[in-house]
Parts: C-alpha cells; structure tokens; sequence
C-alpha cells in the first residue's frame, strides 16, 4: 500500500510504509556473497566487538567461517601442496575469523602446532615443512561452572586441509595420533586416563576404524548422487591418495579396509557408532559391519536420517560421552 504525498498529480512520489530510505536501498547479496561477507557479519562482528558486545561479535564471526567452510567444499587439501589457491584462501580465512569468535569465549580457543616426532615416509612436519600438526585447543577455565567439560584437542585427517600425515599411507594416522598423544601426556593440561577420541564422517574412519572402504562397488557409484550437491567419489579418491576415481574403486579396499587387514580382529577400547540408516554417503553397513568382528560395541542409527545422523546424533553422543567419562572417575 501507497500513501500520496502533499504534492500532485500524476507524477507525484509515494510515501511508503517502509520509509523512504528503506525502499531505496539497494540490500548488500545483490552484490554477491563477499559483499554480503564483508558487510553483513565480518564487519559486522568488529563493530559489535568495538561497542564491547562479544557475543554478539562471536555470532558473527562464525557466520562468517560457516560461508568460508561451504567455499571451500566438497574437498581441500595441502597435501603435498594446495589443490585449490581459491579454496586454500577460504580455508585459511576461515581459520582467522573462527578464531576471531573462538579469542571471545570464557574458555577460548588457541591455534598450537604438535611436533610430528613420529612422521616417516612421505609425512611432513607440516604444511611449511616446520610447523608440526597444526591443532585447536580448548581448556575449560573452570570445571565448577562447566561440569562436564573437558579439554579438547582439534586437528584434521590425513588427506584434508593442513595434515601433514601421508594420505597414501594407511599407517599414517596411527604416527600422527601417537605424536598428538604424547605431546597431550606432556602438556600437562590432559588426563590422560580419560581420553576420547570422536571422529565426523570421513573422521570416523581415523577414529574408531569403521572399514567403509568394505562397502561394495555399487555403492561407490551411487555415493554422488546422494547428500551432498556435488561429485563426492573425486574428493574421496585424492583425499586417500589417488589420482582418479577409477584407481581408488580398485585399490582401496586392500589398502585400507580394516577388515582385510586383520584391524577388526584386534581388542578395542569402547565405541559408540552413530549414524543414520539412510546414509547414502557411509553406508550403515560398515557400522554394522563391526559388530561381527573383534570387541562388542555400542551403537545407536536412527531410522530415516541422513549422514551422520544428525540432527538427532548429538542428542545421543553427548550423553554417552559424559557416562564414560564418569564411568572412569569414580574407577
């Protein structure tokens, strides 16, 4: 709806409910999305910072990393060197303004680099040849107002970002987490009697050693065509260290299925598989898979979801999480 103005006639302007000056402005996405980027929240966060509203200037900060985490998908690694220049400048964007956010919290977030004491072969000591395994640690400030709480440390998986562990090399993981381990019990920070590792798709591999490698042919054909809006097989194939699809559907499985290597066969600490029945991406057969070999395990699919699981696997990890936990401090 239209007001008239005082003035007349046919050429007369309107006075619009929404105000003169909202309806001339032209909304900063028309002017792509790092326009709307710069203006919308990371500018945005640094004007609430300098008006001292930290939450309000974390929120935006995070926004911002969500964006650059979705420009450099489906896949981007370092290793030997940067797949991507654009993508690399995403992922190392991302990393600044996600500690912009993480600077603000109670108990903020701190970038460290792990020495790599145990790299071989073709591992590096980082992405500079120096810098060891680049991490993310978080301390709780206080036990007593965040009960439940534990320390954590972040890094990525071998194949992906900044790893500096051979991609190539199935046993790479195991030097890099040994090195990760050592340098925990040294910190002085963890107790490392009570220490659990939690793994998010392809990390889920590298954690509790899911064998998704054993998933048959037909489900790597079908694998791009599911979740995610883009070819997934081609990010898996470089991510494991080879150079075409065709190689990975072929040799993978030997190299790096935990089944065939005799890995599900041996003792294991305690796992909880989560995902969901309709994971087009990491079929929940290689979850069940496991419950057929070596240790029992635990387990919680929910019918119907995605991969993952979520939204409803948090729900279900945390809880559990907590209970081990407990479970080893009144042992």
């Amino acid at each position: 709806m239209a007001y008239p103005t005082t003035a007349e006639g046919p050429a007369a302007s309107k006075m619009w409910i929404m105000g003169t000056e909202a309806f001339e402005r032209r909304m900063e996405h028309h002017d792509g999305i790092k326009q709307l980027w710069e203006t919308k929240w990371s500018a945005s966060g640094d004007q609430a910072l300098a008006s001292g509203d930290q939450t309000l200037a974390s929120a935006y900060y995070l926004r911002a990393a969500c964006v650059l985490r979705i420009a450099r998908f489906p896949y981007i690694t370092g290793f030997p060197s940067p797949n991507c220049p654009v993508k690399w400048r995403a992922w190392e964007e991302q990393k600044r303004v996600y500690m912009k956010a993480g600077a603000l919290w109670e108990s903020p977030v701190e970038e460290t680099a792990i020495p790599f004491s145990h790299a071989a072969g073709l591992d590096r000591h980082g992405i500079d040849d120096t810098a060891g395994i680049p991490a993310y640690v978080r301390v709780p400030r206080s036990q007593a107002t965040t009960p439940g709480a534990a320390p954590s440390v972040v890094v990525e998986i071998p194949g992906t970002a900044d790893c500096p562990a051979d991609p190539a090399d199935p046993a790479s993981p195991d030097r890099m987490w040994e090195s990760v381990l050592e340098w925990m019990a040294t910190d002085g920070r963890f107790d490392m009697s009570r220490v659990m590792v939690w793994g998010l798709s392809s990390g889920g591999y590298y954690a509790i050693r899911i064998a998704h490698t054993h998933a048959d042919r037909e489900w790597l054909d079908k694998a791009d065509g599911h979740e995610y809006p883009f070819k997934l097989t081609p990010a898996l194939a470089m991510k494991h260290g080879f150079e075409s699809v065709e190689a990975y559907k072929e040799e993978a499985q030997k190299r790096f299925s935990l089944l065939d290597t005799g890995i599900l066969q041996k003792p294991s600490t305690r796992l909880l598989l989560i995902n969901g029945t309709l994971d087009g991406l990491m079929p929940i057969e290689d979850s069940m898979l496991l419950f057929e070999h070596g240790s029992p395990k635990e387990a919680r699919f929910f019918p119907g979801a995605l991969h993952m699981g979520y939204p409803m696997a948090n729900g279900a990890v945390y809880p559990w999480m907590e209970s081990v936990m407990e479970s080893v401090r009144k042992a």
